[in-house]
């Protein structure tokens, strides 16, 4: 493995150091610990960054680095103990290392040490977030926002106000430990590949559940006359919301932090690790208005979800510091369509306009294999007849030890290895239900959803809803790294619903320098007794 340099670990250990103060290096620590919570009124271990839920925000401007230290404290035996945080949507150049899926680009952080991210934001700029990366373990609250801001945003005109008072973050939230659900769902005894459903959905982290004490309810403050940017990020593990705000339209400008043509809508839905910024004029009466935000993947198997009541309050300066007087009604009117955004910037796909018209295509049909008692057999899902796996030896690792060939990789890695400058398509089957797939590293253009084709300006983001018969994405490799494309559904990707593009092995020896600290990580992880990691 290629060592870092001299000057390398000098620069990080620099930037290490430099206070917040400057402009262009932002500092944060984020201390993973166990705390006492109940955003539902049902009160219960977690493991949180900072002790709540959601997460502590992480902001930056365009073009800064983002210097984070997690300090590992983790102690509850209830749930995991080691930890690796995940950057959604950084594409991080040359710095793979630090994108966080644990067993891809690192070994967890042991209990008790620390490890420091340095995450060069390059020429990104929009709403994106962060969650643990090992096993099921975000589902017990590590997972928070991070907004990198754009003095310059094309947009700016259309809006008043961004700060984080106008950041949503929808989320479902569990009364059981991860690894006890993750270790359910898997059962030989899930015969149906039955998802766990969750207890309760939150609006930035308050909720309730049925036969649960009364909660206070989120508000958004506003004024009259200012028009608000809103930042809606759902950090669900399963949930699925229909989002919309009574009596007010919304015009939604940026999918995944890619800037798009205003698209003017009454609501939308959004799934689990999606990202949209809605431009909200305050122009009604001064009063309260509801927030609404059901589950519409929710169902009746978990009493405690009242799934179709997830409100919060949209409260105009004036208006009492009460509910709406109003019924809470539903979403109605023009529904947001996935498949109409248009990327403002550099729209259209790369490669020729026709189906196969890509330097490499990979067809990726999966499955689901239910639970059987008879063969002991856990619920098993498969893209192509194979099962994604977490491999004992990050791929990175491998990749930075010589691994360049498929052959070189787990047969349970799911590796596909592409080249530099390569036009990239896949093309998603299988599909029942909608499942929202996340690729590390880079966003794509979505060339096909729902029976739409598109090579002139389709959608561009970095999670996309599959929907019924195929769904396919393309991009130009140009981010050497190995890069995790999975169901954003926590359930399955514990179930193997995952693939890695390992990106341009050489380019990865030749561009990526992990620090010493990174190498440190696995033989401390290695070290640990199996109850510890």
């Amino acid at each position: 493995m290629r060592a870092p340099s001299i000057f390398t670990i000098a620069l990080f250990s620099l930037l290490s150091f430099i206070s917040t103060t400057n402009a262009d290096v932002q500092t944060y620590n984020l201390n993973i610990g166990n705390s006492y919570l109940g955003p539902d009124g049902f009160y219960r271990s977690t493991s949180v960054a900072n002790g709540q839920f959601p997460g502590p925000l992480l902001k930056a401007n365009k073009g800064d680095t983002m210097v984070v230290t997690v300090n590992n404290q983790l102690s509850d035996p209830n749930m995991r103990r080691s930890t690796s945080i995940h950057w959604h949507g950084l594409f991080l150049k040359h710095n793979s290392f630090n994108d966080g899926p644990a067993f891809v680009t690192q070994c967890p952080i042991a209990p008790g040490a620390s490890y420091t991210y340095s995450l060069n934001l390059g020429t990104q700029a929009g709403t994106y977030w962060y969650h643990s990366h090992l096993a099921s373990q975000y589902v017990d609250g590590v997972r928070g926002p991070l907004v990198i801001y754009d003095p310059e945003d094309p947009h700016k005109a259309l809006y008043d106000v961004d700060d984080e008072s106008t950041i949503i973050v929808l989320s479902d939230w569990y009364h059981r430990f991860a690894p006890e659900l993750q270790d359910e769902y898997l059962s030989p005894n899930n015969t149906a590949s039955q998802d766990e459903i969750p207890d309760s959905g939150l609006i930035n982290g308050k909720g309730f559940y049925l036969g649960g004490p009364p909660m206070e309810r989120a508000v958004l403050n506003v004024e009259a006359g200012k028009r608000y940017r809103f930042r809606l990020i759902n950090a669900s593990a399963y949930g699925l919301f229909r989002f919309s705000l009574e009596g007010h339209r919304f015009t939604v400008i940026e999918t995944d932090g890619v800037n798009i043509v205003p698209y003017t809508a009454d609501y939308l839905e959004i799934s689990a690790g999606q990202r949209y910024s809605l431009v909200v004029s305050a122009n009604k009466a001064v009063a309260n208005y509801w927030l609404r935000a059901p589950m519409i993947n929710g169902n009746t198997r978990n009493a405690n979800l009242d799934f179709r009541n997830i409100f919060g309050v949209l409260r105009y300066a004036g208006a009492p510091a009460s509910d709406p007087t109003t019924a809470s009604g539903f979403a109605s009117g023009v529904k947001l369509q996935e498949v109409a955004t248009v990327p403002l910037e550099n729209p259209g796909a790369p490669g020729t306009p026709v189906n196969g018209g890509a330097d490499r295509v990979f067809n990726l049909a999966f499955t689901v294999t239910g639970g059987s008692t008879a063969t002991n057999q856990k619920v098993t899902w498969k893209i192509n007849g194979k099962s994604f796996s977490p491999p004992t030896v990050p791929t990175l690792l491998k990749v930075l030890s010589g691994a360049s060939q498929e052959s070189d990789f787990d047969d349970s890695e799911n590796a596909f290895v592409i080249k530099n400058g390569e036009v990239v398509e896949i093309n998603i089957t299988g599909v029942v239900h909608p499942h929202p797939f996340h690729l590390h590293g880079k966003v794509f253009d979505v060339v096909r959803l729902n029976g739409v084709t598109n090579y002139v300006n389709p959608p561009r983001r970095d999670v996309i809803t599959t929907g019924p018969g195929t769904t396919t994405i393309r991009f130009k490799a140009e981010n050497s790294g190995p890069w995790i494309l999975h169901c954003h559904v926590e359930w399955h990707l514990q179930g193997g619903l995952a693939v890695i593009f390992v990106e341009d092995p050489d380019d990865i020896r030749a561009t990526t320098q992990p620090t010493q600290s990174w190498q440190d990580l696995c033989p401390a992880y290695n070290a640990l007794p199996p109850e510890m990691q």
